[in-house]
């Protein structure tokens, strides 16, 4: 059921937060040696947990739409009390003395904290195949990646080994493996969600955001983790964010663009047919459809990685071996400690980034590549309000294929860098954007759609995505999910 439904029924008093936490607990133990969606898990403190919310729920503390739910959260967001690692084996004994913003706002609105799931090492990669702590495989199909930086939030959902998510969005982190995965995936417009407890990967790119089954799961926990906190200096007051108030079928009217530079050789035949027959969709149900030139797609890429490593290689100069984290054994000396410990502390698609981000910053290069690519997100902005001014949703692809297969990626990082082409542009402009499943290609894998908005725009967004989810009816469950249920959602959790 959805995380919403399941809030229902312990509000009525049909289902314990016990059960749901049991249930899902169950799940984990079933399936996560073959999934593997979670680096941390806990569960006696779980269940000791979920008997607490239930007195509490009971008490009438706890009233929200999602007040119950088991929720599991990436392993870059801060968990007071349990170990937060980033995938990375430079902080695998790190236990943090304070929580995440966002993590506060979850258990605020009473729900319940499964574990940690797993990702590409410091949200460094598009796969899951980074972590230090072993691969993510994808529930639709286990030879396939799962997506990434957040694939282990998106393969936790798909696997049902939590009821929602929450992944971050750095350049499509959360849209690509929920759109790999057959889930929902939302990135709000920069600062509605609080950064403060997130680990640093791109500081002004970052952004926390949900992953769930549905659309209307995706718009309550929106609604749970945007506030305004005075300790991110990026963090916006925002009045309206009663974001399930937009979860009405109706887009009448609603005028869509297509941009024409997304449907280019690069995009896959079964993906592009799928998000046109979506862009019908949406045009029989009263919106405006139309094709028209964005601008910029090709630079997005060179652009994003070129920002993007420079403020990783900023952020990541606080991992040294002396505060926190890793330390090298056997050094001589200040120097060699820092060395020995980066060296070993970190992958290798961390180093790699590291390296082109100094590379990028240093005397000489700078002009040539960081201010140039500050100078490419300034006209990607430029192009989107352009398109905005016309448009009050940009339809199209959330990634040029379908999952694929392990190590297809690794082996050609620029190929990986080269899936996030319709991604990016969102994070480099700050716009809010949601992805969801709108088919299946020949293998049985999950197409992704992607709906862009203007910044602050998310109900527009819930409610064209909303429209569109009713219209294509149920997407179903992975095929393994869906016999262990029954071909059906079901009555049981």
């Amino acid at each position: 059921m959805s995380a919403l439904e399941l809030a229902r029924r312990i509000k009525a008093k049909e289902v314990s937060v016990a059960e749901a936490a049991q249930a899902v607990l169950e799940r984990i133990e079933e399936k996560e040696e073959l999934y593997h969606c979670y680096i941390t898990v806990e569960p006696e403190a779980v269940r000791r947990q979920a008997k607490e919310l239930q007195k509490r729920i009971d008490n009438g503390e706890f009233t929200g739409p999602l007040a119950g739910v088991p929720l599991a959260v990436k392993d870059n967001l801060c968990t007071k009390g349990m170990r937060t690692t980033c995938a990375s084996g430079m902080l695998g004994n790190f236990v943090p003395f304070y929580s995440a913003e966002a993590v506060r706002n979850v258990e605020k609105a009473g729900m319940l904290l499964v574990g940690k799931t797993n990702m590409d090492e410091f949200a460094m990669g598009s796969t899951t195949e980074t972590s230090a702590y072993g691969v993510t495989r994808n529930p639709w199909n286990p030879e396939r990646v799962p997506g990434g930086s957040s694939g282990g939030s998106a393969a936790a959902v798909a696997a049902g080994e939590c009821f929602a998510a929450l992944g971050s969005d750095t350049g499509g982190s959360i849209r690509q493996p929920a759109a790999y995965c057959g889930v929902v995936g939302m990135k709000p417009t920069y600062g509605t969600v609080s950064r403060y407890g997130l680990v640093a990967y791109g500081s002004s790119l970052d952004q926390v955001g949900p992953i769930c089954k549905d659309v209307a799961d995706c718009a309550a926990l929106l609604e749970a983790i945007a506030s305004y906190d005075e300790k991110d200096s990026t963090s916006l007051r925002r009045e309206n964010t009663d974001f399930a108030s937009a979860l009405k079928e109706d887009v009448q009217g609603l005028r869509i663009g297509v941009p024409r530079d997304y449907f280019g050789a690069w995009l896959d035949g079964e993906v592009k047919t799928a998000v046109r027959k979506a862009a019908e969709t949406l045009q029989e149900k009263g919106a405006l459809v139309e094709e028209f030139d964005l601008g910029l797609a090709e630079y997005g890429v060179a652009a994003y990685y070129t920002i993007a490593a420079a403020e990783a290689s900023s952020n990541l100069e606080r991992f040294d071996g002396i505060k926190y984290g890793f330390r090298a054994e056997g050094y001589e000396g200040l120097h060699d400690m820092y060395k020995k410990s980066r060296s070993e502390g970190f992958g290798a698609e961390v180093k790699r980034r590291i390296m082109l981000g100094t590379f990028v910053l240093s005397s000489g290069y700078y002009d040539a590549y960081y201010l140039k690519a500050l100078k490419v997100k300034a006209l990607m902005k430029k192009a989107f309000e352009k398109a905005f001014a016309r448009y009050e949703v940009i339809l199209g692809p959330v990634a040029p294929a379908t999952a694929p297969k392990f190590g297809e990626s690794l082996a050609d990082p620029l190929q990986m860098y080269l899936s996030d082409i319709y991604t990016i542009s969102v994070n480099l402009a700050g716009l809010p954007a949601i992805s969801l499943p709108c088919g299946k290609d020949s293998k049985g894998l999950p197409v992704g759609l992607q709906l862009i908005g203007d910044c602050f725009q998310e109900k527009t967004l819930l409610r064209a995505a909303y429209t569109y989810e009713k219209a294509r009816g149920d997407f179903g469950l992975p095929k393994e999910a869906a016999e262990r249920e029954g071909g059906s959602h079901g009555e049981t959790i």
